[in-house]
């Protein structure tokens, strides 16, 4: 185990909890105390900690993530769904003519652009509680812009997707879309500030 540590990098205290937690599987024994670590308890361990470190995510969500990877009768398109959900905050707006208007209003959208109407997705509760909330405080601007920024979204959705590459590569399609939903969102919301910044000196020369 000390050198499955030195590989990854981590601890081996930290290890033996992911073992026992069961997000990663024991090694072959060997010998009293002694085990045998292939690279796939290598691959496992990088995932783990990047769901952590990267992902933010729990003991018990990663551990029902694994136990999905680890089933392959689970189609690809439902594991990369199930590890999209994990990273995506759910903000709940309370019953009202602002959510009622918003819910049509995203349900009209989702239409016009194709897209799946999933309403107990938290991307889908969380965008009705956005749009309710932009209603409510007369931002009736960004309200008519909504179909610019699905068209913006929808190209960066695109990307994530070729990203993604491979699917039969269980693991390595869970990391890649919970870091790069994680950490992705981070980098969009920093290039559009800087575009931002750019883009008001532009109108102020």
């Amino acid at each position: 185990m000390a050198e499955l540590s030195e590989k990854t990098g981590i601890p081996v205290p930290t290890i033996k909890y992911y073992i026992r937690e069961n997000l990663v599987a024991p090694g072959r024994p060997t010998g009293r105390n002694q085990a045998d670590y292939s690279d796939e308890h290598v691959r496992r361990l990088k995932l783990v900690r990047a769901m952590i470190e990267y992902g933010g995510l729990s003991i018990a969500v990663i551990r029902d993530l694994i136990v999905r990877i680890d089933n392959p009768e689970l189609e690809a398109f439902d594991l990369l769904g199930a590890a999209q959900q994990t990273v995506t905050q759910v903000k709940d707006v309370p019953p009202g003519p602002y959510r009622d208007s918003a819910e049509r209003r995203l349900r009209d959208l989702l239409a016009k652009r194709g897209w799946r109407l999933r309403t107990g997705d938290p991307a889908y509760r969380t965008a009705v509680g956005v749009l309710a909330t932009l209603d409510e405080v007369g931002r009736q601007d960004m309200l008519e812009a909504l179909d610019d920024y699905a068209e913006a979204a929808e190209r960066f959705a695109e990307i994530d997707l070729s990203l993604v590459g491979d699917v039969s590569d269980r693991e390595r399609a869970v990391e890649i879309v919970v870091i790069g939903t994680a950490v992705g969102d981070t980098l969009i919301a920093m290039l559009r500030r800087l575009a931002q910044a750019t883009l008001g000196e532009r109108l102020h020369t």
